[in-house]
Formats: structure tokens, sequence, C-alpha cells
């Protein structure tokens, strides 16, 4: 996933593969990428990530590999005129700017480790630059804080990585964790029923078998994980709809038929929760496009909760 070109970095580097980290600083006009994003290239050419969607990165593989020689990092400008955009490379006009930092005489192993350790514990940080000096920092940031120039520092924003835990290892979710994972978040998965969570249906994939409250208590609840609920069982989908609705996650969405969701609504009721605390859940779940199938249903699942978070 591109939301993981630190950690892979840092593991180029130590592999003695080289890593150079190419990051958007600053667009203006149609550039193809937002601000902070990310492409790590190694000493062969090598690259994960994109920082212009295909129309600058030859120049910048180029770039890398030098900086990678030299130990120095750069800043690069890219831009040119709509009707000499397709020529020079720049499909879509505009400009954009790219800084290039080798890891190890650029970035200090030591500060890309930091940032890896920061976004394995989930917190909110900022990688400082100081393009005058070359100082690099991480800093603890706020939620809101985005990527961007303060006078010389620029400052990468990183945010807890994307999560989706679903709750029942059933059809739908072996088409919804692989949706979720192309579209940039870390699905997990949560059965304590062995021949649902089996291995085998979900290879590769992170599974818990504790009880979905449990699990939900361990893995922890905030603004950037979204839940999603398959089981149809009440005693399984009911506890882990209670731990999400006294969190402040994303998103909570729950399988069911209407007549499903007007007994889970009256158990709430029952439970203490208030109207607007129930009115978090989407029930049924997903987009009313008509899925029947569950890849449909997956895909309208996937749908509602990009709507959600971009909106």
């Amino acid at each position: 996933m591109l939301d993981t070109i630190p950690e892979i970095a840092l593991e180029w580097h130590r592999a003695g593969r080289g890593a150079t980290l190419a990051t958007v600083v600053e667009t203006w006009g149609s550039a193809p990428r937002p601000v902070g994003a990310q492409l790590v290239i190694d000493r062969d050419g090598a690259m994960e990530g994109s920082v212009s969607g295909g129309c600058v990165e030859g120049a910048v593989i180029l770039e890398a590999i030098e900086a990678l020689g030299d130990g120095q990092s750069r800043i690069l400008e890219f831009g040119v005129s709509d009707d000499e955009a397709f020529a020079v490379g720049l499909a879509c006009g505009g400009r954009i700017r790219v800084m290039v930092e080798p890891v190890g005489q650029g970035v200090p192993e030591d500060v890309l480790a930091d940032l890896v350790a920061a976004r394995a514990k989930r917190q909110a940080v900022a990688y400082a630059v100081d393009t005058r000096t070359w100082q690099r920092q991480v800093e603890p940031v706020g939620a809101a804080v985005s990527s961007g120039f303060e006078g010389d520092v620029f400052r990468a924003a990183y945010h807890p990585p994307l999560r989706m835990i679903i709750v029942g290892a059933v059809h739908i979710a072996q088409h919804l964790a692989d949706m979720a994972e192309a579209c940039g978040w870390d699905p997990i998965l949560i059965d304590p029923r062995p021949v649902f969570g089996a291995e085998a249906r979900f290879p590769g994939r992170q599974i818990s078998d504790d009880w979905p409250d449990e699990a939900l208590d361990s893995m922890g609840l905030d603004t950037r994980t979204a839940v999603v609920t398959l089981t149809h069982d009440p005693k399984l989908d009911n506890p882990a709809i209670e731990k999400v609705l006294r969190s402040n996650a994303l998103y909570l969405g729950c399988l069911g038929s209407t007549r499903t969701h007007a007994k889970r609504v009256a158990h709430l009721e029952s439970a203490g929760f208030t109207a607007n605390e129930i009115a978090r859940i989407h029930a049924p779940v997903g987009l009313n496009i008509g899925a029947q199938s569950p890849a449909e249903i997956a895909v309208s699942v996937m749908a509602e909760i990009t709507q959600v978070l971009r909106g």
C-alpha cells in the first residue's frame, strides 16, 4: 500500500538495497498527486508509490539514484503549460515540487525508525524537514494537521493508517477484506468461530478468534477505524456495536434487514443508548445499489465507507 512508504524505505535501507524518499511538497494548478504523496526508490530503480501518477516518475527516479550516490537531498520542480504538458510529461499541466532525500546520508535512520515506530503505535505525527539546514525530526501533531510548508520547514503529516475491522468472517468478508486493502485500508477480521475464521479461508489476513467486544478492547478504536458487523448473530454483533457506539470510530455499518435492525435498535435502547448514538449506525450496511451477491454487497459497503471518509 502507498501508506507504508516509510516502512518500505526503512526495510530497503536496512537490507542494503539503498532507499531514497521522494515527497510532493508543493503543488499548483492541476497537479496529479497531493502534497505529501510519496515514492520510494532503491539504487537499482525499483520503486513503490507515486508522486505524479506516472508523469514525472522517470526523472525523479534518476535524481533519486543520483542522490544515493552523492548523499545530497534536493528539491525538484516540474511544471509546464497545458498546451505543452503532454509532450513534456506532466500530462495534466500545473506544477509540482518534489523533495528527494536519500535514507542514511539524508534522512537519518533513527529518525525514520522513530516515524515507523510512531505509526505502529497509531500515533499522529509529522516528519519535519528544515529545507535550509536539512535538519529533521518527528513531532506529535493534532488530527487536523495536514502536510505543507511553514516558512522553510516542510511537515509531512502521518495520521494513523486507515483500519477496517470486520466482525464475522463470512463470505462477504472475503471480498470486503480484498477491497479494503486495495483502497488503502488495513483489514482485520474478528470471529471466535473456528470454521469461519480459518486461515485457509483468509490466507495471510490478520484474524482474531476472541469475542468481538474483547477483541475491540485490545485493538482500540479511533477516528481512523471503520467497523463492519456481518454475523447476523446478536450474541456476536451486539457487544461489538455497543463498544463502537461508545468510541469515536469513523464508521459503523451493520448487515441485516430492516426488521433485523429494528430488533437491534430495540436492544440498544434498552441498554441505554440515545437516538443520536444509535443513528451513527449505517444499516442496512452499504449504499443502496441493489447489491445481491456477496461481492456486490462488499462493493456497496466499501463505497459507503469511502463516502463517509471523503465526505
